[in-house]
């Protein structure tokens, strides 16, 4: 691995001042490294940061990645770490009207990780840098505990998508950057979900609500809406006036929790053992963001590289070449999904309908299909559009707001679905549906979204640890439960306890992974409460209530 020579640095250089010209905004400085293949196998698996701590999965996963270079060989064209400096690698093999489009496509991701909000727990301190001290501090705990420092390792990553992403990056925010008031605050994030728990989609109508009566009257509108809402939930007033003078108790995630909490941790002997939590909560939450904006940031990257790589002058000659790796990147597929794709089409599409003024209430309202593709004001906002969005969203946001019909017909979009043929033993696909409603919902299926487990500290004692799943549909999988439970209790030192939703046939009673979307309509699924506890070692299960299913079955595993 080698930093790129001068001449390509001067073609890199180069595309800064063309990409700045568009509006992109981005550091000065940057490194690019110059990597052969077998350099980004090994790389991998650390997030293609060099200087992270050393782990025995890592060299596992190296193997795994060697083997399935040889079945499958590949010539990657970048890859981009965001950090200060942020730093990219190329292929050791890339002809310089390759490197003018890929520069413009890192620069695109560079562009995103800099200004998106969700990044900005990320954006002042180099990661790289950090990653090598706690890489220092891990190697000299395993030089004094040896192999009880990889045991804490594997069970805190067990448990580091649980960490509380979005209660971090809404503490970094002033409260002079937000004008939401107290009252609104406590409506929306205490009374409507802990008080009276309404449905995901009321929840969804009283911010439409709100945001409709605010656009209408400005900031009379707020005052409204709490008239309506004194008239709706007669006992929200005085619960306000109650909590307003209460302090609100911090919500922890499991990580900070066991830190703060364990009995086993907090004990002089063990205490070396919070430094390795502290540097695995920290690298998950680094990284969180790029896990909840895949779609988008591909997709600008994607915008870019194709935009600008089209208007550059030292590119002539080889438009033909880049076509075809162009469509090899960001080709539509008809069955699975492109974030390349999906996310730049969805970017050319607002770009287009912020132009015609199609972003607006006005056309929202309309019906007429005619008068829906002859609606033209030549507003011309699109590239403040998709600046904006680059700037506020994450692919979810993204994909709820912009995945509308218009756009599915557009782009000739459907649901894939599959049956097997009996007869062959193959696999049939078929079209499914193509309704917006159903091919959002394969997307938001397809997104980071990890499990929402709350410690219930009404039943946790000193000795035992009360966790539970908040179920939104999906059941855990059942094989990571047992050596996740097992991570955590070596980490409180006692007995955990998990209470959990599952999928079971109701013909068999039998537990399934998840209600599958396409299943045979004779066969019946249910869901049942379950607690599994995880005591001395040993894993056991009881069911708490069920659909059709109340008997309290019992098993040992």
């Amino acid at each position: 691995m080698e930093l790129i020579d001068q001449h390509t640095k001067s073609i890199m250089e180069g595309c800064k001042e063309r990409a700045r010209e568009h509006g992109l905004r981005f550091d000065d400085e940057t490194l690019e490294y110059i990597v052969t293949n077998r350099d980004i196998l090994e790389l991998t698996p650390k997030n293609m940061i060099p200087t992270m701590y050393d782990y025995w999965v890592h060299d596992v996963e190296v193997l795994q990645e060697k083997g399935r270079y040889e079945l499958y060989p590949n010539n990657p064209y970048e890859t981009v770490i965001n950090t200060r400096p942020a730093v990219s690698y190329y292929n050791d093999n890339n002809p310089d009207w390759l490197n003018v489009m890929i520069f413009y496509h890192v620069l695109g991701h560079i562009d995103f990780f800099q200004n998106n909000i969700f990044f900005k727990n990320t954006w002042n301190f180099d990661f790289t840098g950090q990653a090598l001290s706690d890489k220092r501090l891990i190697a000299h705990l395993r030089s004094k505990h040896g192999r009880w420092v990889d045991y804490v390792i594997e069970f805190c990553r067990g448990i580091d998508n649980l960490v509380g992403y979005y209660r971090e990056l809404n503490s970094t925010f002033s409260p002079e950057m937000h004008s939401f008031s107290e009252r609104l605050d406590y409506f929306f994030d205490v009374f409507l979900q802990q008080v009276r728990q309404v449905t995901i989609h009321d929840y969804i109508g009283f911010i439409e609500r709100y945001n409709g009566l605010v656009r209408e009257h400005g900031p009379g509108g707020e005052q409204i809406f709490f008239g309506e809402i004194g008239q709706k939930f007669a006992e929200f007033e005085a619960l306000f006036r109650e909590s307003s003078g209460q302090k609100r108790v911090q919500k922890q995630d499991l990580l900070e929790f066991l830190l703060e909490r364990s009995p086993f941790l907090n004990k002089n002997k063990n205490k070396w053992m919070k430094s390795i939590i502290h540097v695995i909560r920290n690298t998950s939450l680094y990284f969180q963001p790029q896990i909840r904006t895949k779609i988008m940031n591909e997709g600008w990257a994607s915008y870019w590289h194709e935009k600008l790589f089209l208007l550059d002058d030292r590119i002539k000659g080889h438009e033909v070449d880049f076509a075809r790796v162009n469509a090899g990147v960001t080709a539509m597929p008809r069955v699975g999904l492109n974030p390349y794709a999906l996310g730049m089409r969805l970017f050319f599409y607002i770009e287009d309908m912020a132009n015609k003024g199609r972003l607006t209430y006005d056309y929202d309202r309309l019906r007429d299909e005619r008068a829906r593709q002859n609606y033209n004001t030549h507003l011309n906002e699109g590239q403040q559009a998709i600046f904006s969005v680059r700037e506020n969203f994450n692919d979810y946001v993204f994909i709820s707001t912009f995945v509308d019909q218009d756009f599915m017909k557009l782009n000739k979009l459907f649901v894939v679905g599959r049956h097997l043929d009996q007869q062959r033993m193959v696999w049939q696909y078929y079209v499914k549906s193509r309704k917006v409603q159903d091919y959002r919902h394969m997307l938001f299926d397809a997104l980071y979204h990890p499990p929402h487990i709350v410690i219930d500290e009404a039943q946790s004692s000193n000795s035992t640890l009360y966790l539970k799943h908040v179920f939104e549909g999906k059941p855990l999988v059942r094989d990571y439960i047992s050596n996740t439970m097992l991570g955590l209790e070596f980490l409180w030192g006692g007995p955990i306890k998990l209470e959990t939703t599952e999928v079971f046939r109701k013909e068999s009673g039998q537990p399934d992974r998840e209600k599958p979307s396409g299943h045979d309509e004779s066969e019946e699924y249910g869901y049942r409460r379950v607690l599994y506890s995880m005591d001395d070692h040993t894993l056991s299960k009881v069911t708490l209530s069920a659909e059709d299913d109340d008997d309290g079955l019992s098993e040992d595993y």
